[in-house]
Order: C-alpha cells, then structure tokens, then sequence
C-alpha cells in the first residue's frame, strides 16, 4: 500500500480542490490519502463524495500551534469533526487568519513590495488565506522566485520582517482536543529548520507525555540525518512515525506520494482513532 498522510487542497492553501485532489492521488497511484488542510474540514465532504474506487479517503487537519514563541503544526487524524470545544478552537485560528495576512500586506507595504490585500484575496479564493497565498504573491511580483523563498526572516519567517501572529493552539490543548475527539494526534514536521526556529527534543518528550501519538519524520524538510535523527528519538518516546509529501499542488514542487507512510503504522492510527473511520472508494480498503 502507498499512503501519503499529509495533502493540501484549495479549502486552505492548495492548488487543487479536494475533488481534484483525491482524483490526483489515485492517478499518481496512491492506497490511502488524508485531506489535512489547514485549521479546516471544508474539504472533507468534496472529497468524499468524488473520491475514486480503490483510494481511501482519511480525514484530519494541520493546526496552528505555538509554544515557546516557536510556530509548529499538529496533524490530527479521524477525529469527530463536530465536537464542540474542538469546533470553536479551529473557529478562532480561522477567524484569525484574514486580519493575520492584512497585517502581512501592510508590512510589506511599508517595506516597499507594490503587494494589495486584492491580490492576495484573489490568490486564496475560497480557501483559507494565510502565509503561501501571501507568499505567492511575493512569486507573481517578482520579490521571490519560489513561496519557500518568503518563508525566511527577510519577508514572512516566523519573526521576520513581514511577519504578523495569529491566534495559535497551545500543543498541550492541541493534543486534548484532538484525544477528546477520538483523533490521532502527529507532529508535523518537527525538525524543519529551514522555516525557522524548531521544538527542542526535550518539549517534544512532554508532548509525548501528554498524548501525542506520532512524528512525521518522511518529509521534504528533513534531511536523512534528520530523519535518522527523528526515529531515534521517536523509539525513545515510544512514538509512531510517519512520512507524506505535505503536497500543495503547484504552489510547492513535491509530488503526492513523494514520501509515505508504513502500512504497519496507519494501521495502528486507523486502530486508536475513535471519532471517524477512513472513508473508502467503492470497493476501496477501508483500514490496513
């Protein structure tokens, strides 16, 4: 099986719809797929509802989170979309996202760069505005010639010169709510250096002591020494390891499926998850 757990589509800040998305990864000849846009479910029923024979569909969300003044991210799988504490919380890192990006417009106004909040706006359409619709309007003008070109302290780093916060979950509540709502919680990239400052090992272990299940250690940003790094410390902790291609369609050149994640180890996700269950294609494979 080839299983890619971390994709984004135009309900955040990807290129392809979810019904494009999902059509896409069973083209590039992908098992299993998860939808996790950011702070975001809008995706999950379009998905479904085109999802093709022999592809499963598993439903989750990327959150916002911060601790430490450090920005990083929470995969949560299979959780009950409707449970209402969760609901709010991802209400409120949406809510503010729109004031979060025209802060960003602002800032780069100020710095020179002929960027308008009209140019953004239209870049996000209909999904969830943040830093890469920011970003690749950066790409449109000629500021940047990539959107991982923005993401340094020269223009939309966290603490950069364009940066601007947004309201962000503590990890600690993130992992809660995520639990309370029969999900599987994944710590997204972890070791990402090149976005910024990263999680010291020692948090991550009391992130793991609170819950957390897994690391995503396959990734774009990891290096293989991280890697290697990654599951050292993972088998310490007790943790589950992940890898997906966090695919973005053309607003990032990673392909789905780039990196995946072990049969054995969905498995187990599928196995703790309590608040959603996979969705199959028709005739698809509903677990491992």
């Amino acid at each position: 099986m080839r299983i890619d757990l971390h994709t984004h589509s135009t309900a955040s800040d990807g290129t392809d719809t979810p019904a494009e998305l999902v059509r896409n990864a069973a083209a590039a000849g992908l098992d299993v797929v998860a939808l996790t846009d950011h702070d975001t479910v809008r995706g999950h029923a379009e998905a479904a509802a085109a999802l093709p024979e022999g592809l499963t569909l598993v439903t989750g969300a990327e959150l916002s989170c911060r601790i430490d003044g450090v920005g990083l991210h929470m995969l949560a799988y299979l959780f009950d979309p409707d449970e209402p504490e969760f609901v709010r919380e991802r209400e409120l890192v949406r809510d503010d996202r729109v004031p979060r990006a025209q802060a960003m417009v602002r800032k780069l106004q100020e710095l020179g760069v002929p960027v308008t909040w009209e140019q953004v706006a239209r870049i996000a359409g209909d999904g969830s505005v943040g830093r890469p619709h920011v970003a690749t309007a950066l790409v449109e003008l000629g500021v940047v010639p990539t959107v991982s070109d923005a993401f340094t302290p020269d223009w939309l780093g966290d603490g950069g010169r364009a940066y601007a916060g947004k309201h962000e979950l503590d990890p600690f509540d993130a992992i809660r709510l995520v639990k309370a709502a029969g999900g599987v919680a994944v710590f997204a990239h972890p070791a990402a250096v090149k976005r910024g400052r990263t999680v010291p090992e020692a948090r991550i272990a009391e992130l793991a002591a609170a819950g957390l299940d897994g690391i995503e250690v396959d990734h774009m940003d990891h290096d293989e020494p991280t890697r290697t790094r990654l599951r050292a410390l993972a088998r310490e902790l007790g943790l589950l390891t992940t890898g997906s291609s966090d695919y973005h369609g053309s607003r990032k050149t990673v392909e789905l499926g780039t990196y995946t994640t072990d049969p054995e180890i969905y498995g187990e996700i599928t196995r703790r998850a309590t608040g959603a269950f996979p969705v199959p294609g028709a005739g698809g494979p509903a677990s491992a």
